[in-house]
Parts: structure tokens; C-alpha cells; sequence
């Protein structure tokens, strides 16, 4: 009897092994899977999705399940905020766990990826309450089309930086799948600029226009502001940067302009793409290289990965992915109606009776998928004819506010059903072929594709593009169009294919 029982054990510890040992699990076996199910199901689809998307099981020895990330930033959040709910899940499956260890998958941090390491202070931050910036912060008033709005500027040595807007706190910034690592690191970074362990330097943050790399960038200067007074703080855009440096050297004080760098305890440079000239970007990258050298923290933003802009040499690009590359990723309608959500209630906060219907918002957050600027711009209409009609928005006002808000921007929008036309038609293939199971590769290269176009042409989520060719997971999308991308640098051929698809979709 006790041989039986050793046996039984002997063998269930060989199963486990062997599901993992044979790849089943680490590619989405049986056991993973299961356990994937259970932490979906324990966490929901919103935090199992941001942290978990990116994880595979790797070994299980009779003790231990060993998963991989890809990143420091997620292990260290995963470690710190879910390992209870890791080992409780994989207890349902490996018999016998005592402990999960995740590791790192590959080396570096340069990532898609998912989360941010976190201090106990970075949690509560994320959760709520970085107060507005003091009223002697702020040093001079700039007009909107919409309310007075007080601005602020960083300055240091005399380097006055552009113009930071104290609505952009991360009290403000809405959360979503799409962007919460690019928030949850922001919110690290802010809380360690003068700590001995410091968040992830550089920061690079690179999304569309209207999405919130520039107001993640204004929250950490206000919350740097805030939480440590004594930092030097710089934010300045890099058309601001051109121009001192080109006044500086017209009037040959370029020495002084390198040296009102070198107090500057971090350094937010937003609008990357558009440095230009070679003198200035040879200057820009001497700053960077000093400020990284010595410590002191920067925080890049920009519309492109540092793979895709032009105007840096290779030694700049290294230089900007050795840290944390992040991308903030089109918001899915959930997260357009948080958005709109909260704009709609800073508006009561000045006026309480001022009402959006849930079916308005929700109209609006399923129509309107430019960008969060195009939202706000809503929510702001919205509050105008109500001031001026004094009478309750209604599903026709919404619907005028929509047309005169996308009207010109129709016809040059592409539509995913569009992208399935045009490339089925290139390649040859049915769009039931493109939106099958198949997997030979005169489907799959058409079908990863098209994917990759819909990222880079539509504002579509990956949720969202993954649903519309096929139903497919967003970590299929991703993968598709990391692969294009890929391929798109190493051959020449294909890059003059995607070109023509362009071009054939922009007609």
C-alpha cells in the first residue's frame, strides 16, 4: 500500500514536470491555462489582462511553479501586489505548490509589456490623491477656448521650460488597460526622483496624439513639485529646446546654455519627433547622456518608439530603450466612457446640476474614437449648449455635437473593414480565410498584416482589432504586429508592400 502511494506521487510529480517540461503549459497548456482561468476569474479580465497577459509557467519541481515575465517592471509588480493570488491560483493545479517564483524571461527592460515596480506609496497613488499644484506655483494665465486656466512653468538656472497645466495631475488621468503601465511607472518614477532606488531612467512614452503621454508627463512634474520641493524639475517641449539652443548660439552662449543643465535633478522632454537639425540633436543628446550618467532621471515622450525616429542616430536610440519603453494604446470603448465619465463629473464640480444621461455618454464613448481630446471636446460642447439652453442634454444634441466634431475627419478615416478588403485583394485570399483558424502562411502572413495595419492606421484597441479578425486575444495581435514590424526593418520587399497597401487605403 505505501509503494502504491509512492508510486501515485512519484508519478503525480512526474505529470507535473512534464506538462511544463514538454512546453504545454509555457505555450498555453493544459495546467497554464487552467491556472490562467482561475486568475482571470479571481482578478477579472481588466487586472488579469494588464499584468498577467505577458506570463508564462516555465517549471514546476514538486515545490515551486516558476513563471517568466519579460520585464523587471512587471516581476516586481506582480511580486508585490498579486503573489498571494498567483499561489492560491496555481494550488488548483500543481499539487504540492509551496511557492511561485517569477523570473525574468529575457534580459533589459525595454517593453510593450504591462507593470511598473511599486513602493506601498505607489499603490495608494495609484488609487488617488496627488493634490492640485499650490496656487504660488503657478506664475502666469493663459487663455482656452473654455475657462481661464492658470499655467505653470519649471525653471532652472534660468532655463524657463513650456508651460505645464495643472488640470494634467494624476488625479485627473483615467486608468484604463491601455495605459496603466505607462500610469503605474509615471507614478513610480514621480515618487523616487531622489530616492537611492529610482524608477525606470529613462522613461520613454510613445503614443498617438490625444491618448496622455503629455498629461502623464505634467502629473509627474506637478507630483515631483509636490512630494519633493527641492528637485530641480525641467519640462519643456523639444521644439522649445531647438529654439534656445538656436538663440543661444546666435549669441554665442552655448557653453551657458549646456551649463543650466547640470542642476537638474529629472528632465521631461515631450514631442520627441520633432527635434530637428543636427547641431541641436547632437546637443540633445549630449544633455541626456550627462543627466543619465549621473543619475539624475529622464522622462522622454514622443508620437514613435525610438526604433521609428528618423532624426536620432543609432547611439540616442540605444541610449533612450535601455530604460522602460512603454506605449500607451488607443482606448476601447470602456475606457472612452471612464473618460468621458470623468470629464462630465469635473464639469459638476462647478455647476451640480449639471447632467450627461448615461445613454448620451455611452453614444458619445461609442461614436467619438479619435483620441481623449476629441472626448473632452465633447463633454465641453455638451456643457456649453447647457449653460446657454439651460435645458437637459438629450441623445439629439449629443448626435449634432458628434457630426460637427468628426465632420471632415470621415473620408479620410480607415475602417477596419476596409483593411480586410484591400488585403485579401492584394494577397489573394478570402476575408473568411483572414478571419478563419487557419494557419498556413498564405493565410497568416495576410492575416498579421492586416493586424498591423489596423494598429498603425485605425485607433482601434488590440482588443478591439483582435475581435474583428476573428475574435482573436489581444497578445495575438501584438504578436502580429511585432513580427511585421520586425520584418518591415530586415526586408525590403515587404516594406514596399505594406507602402502600397497604405497608399491603396489612403485613396
Amino acid at each position: 500500500m505505501q509503494h502504491s502511494e509512492q508510486a501515485r506521487s512519484v508519478s503525480n510529480e512526474a505529470t507535473n514536470r512534464g506538462t511544463l517540461a514538454d512546453g504545454s503549459a509555457k505555450s498555453g497548456g493544459s495546467k497554464g491555462e487552467k491556472v490562467r482561468a482561475v486568475l482571470r476569474a479571481r482578478l477579472g479580465e481588466d487586472v488579469y489582462s494588464s499584468w498577467f497577459g505577458t506570463l508564462e509557467f516555465e517549471s514546476f519541481d514538486g515545490r515551486v511553479v516558476r513563471v517568466s515575465v519579460p520585464v523587471k517592471f512587471l516581476q516586481n509588480w506582480i511580486q508585490t501586489h498579486y503573489a498571494d493570488d498567483l499561489l492560491r491560483s496555481c494550488e488548483v493545479e500543481f499539487e504540492g505548490v509551496e511557492r511561485v517564483d517569477v523570473t525574468l524571461r529575457q534580459p533589459g527592460m525595454t517593453a510593450n509589456g504591462r507593470a511598473p515596480a511599486a513602493t506601498a506609496g505607489s499603490a495608494a497613488r495609484a488609487k488617488g490623491a496627488a493634490s492640485e499644484p499650490a496656487a504660488s506655483e503657478t506664475r502666469r494665465v493663459m487663455v482656452h477656448a473654455g475657462p481661464t486656466v492658470l499655467m505653470g512653468r519649471t525653471s532652472v538656472n534660468g532655463f524657463e521650460g513650456s508651460p505645464l497645466d495643472p488640470r494634467y495631475t494624476f488625479d485627473s488621468f483615467v486608468v484604463g488597460p491601455a495605459n496603466r503601465m505607462a500610469h503605474a511607472a509615471a507614478t513610480q518614477v514621480a515618487e523616487t526622483v531622489l530616492a537611492d532606488e529610482r524608477g525606470y531612467n529613462p522613461l520613454y512614452l510613445h503614443a498617438s496624439v490625444g491618448l496622455g503621454k503629455t498629461h502623464l508627463q505634467h502629473a509627474i512634474a506637478w507630483e515631483v513639485r509636490r512630494r519633493t520641493p527641492k528637485a530641480n524639475v525641467l519640462y519643456l517641449t523639444a521644439e522649445r529646446f531647438r529654439y534656445q539652443f538656436v538663440e543661444a548660439v546666435k549669441s554665442q552662449d552655448a557653453l551657458a546654455f549646456k551649463d543650466k543643465f547640470r542642476a537638474i535633478d529629472i528632465l521631461l522632454v515631450d514631442d520627441l519627433e520633432f527635434m530637428r537639425g543636427e547641431k541641436t540633436e547632437q546637443e540633445f543628446e549630449h544633455i541626456i547622456n550627462s543627466l543619465l550618467d549621473g543619475g539624475r532621471q529622464v522622462v522622454v515622450a514622443s508620437a514613435r518608439p525610438p526604433a521609428q525616429l528618423d532624426g536620432l542616430n543609432d547611439r540616442m536610440r540605444s541610449r533612450l530603450q535601455r530604460g522602460l519603453v512603454t506605449e500607451i494604446s488607443a482606448m476601447d470603448a470602456g475606457l472612452r466612457l471612464k473618460v468621458l465619465e470623468k470629464r462630465a463629473q469635473e464639469k459638476r464640480a462647478s455647476d451640480p446640476s449639471f447632467e450627461v444621461p448615461a445613454e448620451v455618454l455611452s453614444l458619445l464613448a461609442e461614436r467619438l474614437t479619435e483620441s481623449g481630446r476629441e472626448l473632452e471636446g465633447a463633454i465641453n460642447r455638451l456643457y456649453l449648449t447647457w449653460q446657454l439652453m439651460r435645458a437637459p442634454v438629450t441623445m439629439d444634441i449629443a448626435e449634432t455635437i458628434i457630426r460637427d466634431l468628426v465632420q471632415g475627419l470621415e473620408p479620410r478615416r480607415i475602417k477596419i473593414e476596409d483593411i480586410l478588403r484591400i488585403v485579401s485583394r492584394h494577397y489573394a485570399v478570402s476575408k473568411q480565410d483572414i478571419l478563419s483558424q487557419r494557419r498556413h502562411r498564405s493565410v497568416v502572413r495576410p492575416r498579421q498584416v492586416g493586424m498591423y495595419l489596423a494598429k498603425h492606421l485605425t485607433s482601434r484597441s488590440l482588443p478591439e482589432i483582435g475581435r474583428r479578425f476573428g475574435d482573436r486575444d489581444h497578445t495575438t495581435v501584438l504578436h502580429a504586429i511585432r513580427k511585421i514590424d520586425k520584418e518591415v526593418g530586415e526586408n525590403p520587399r515587404l516594406k514596399d508592400e505594406i507602402e502600397e497597401l497604405k497608399r491603396q487605403l489612403s485613396r
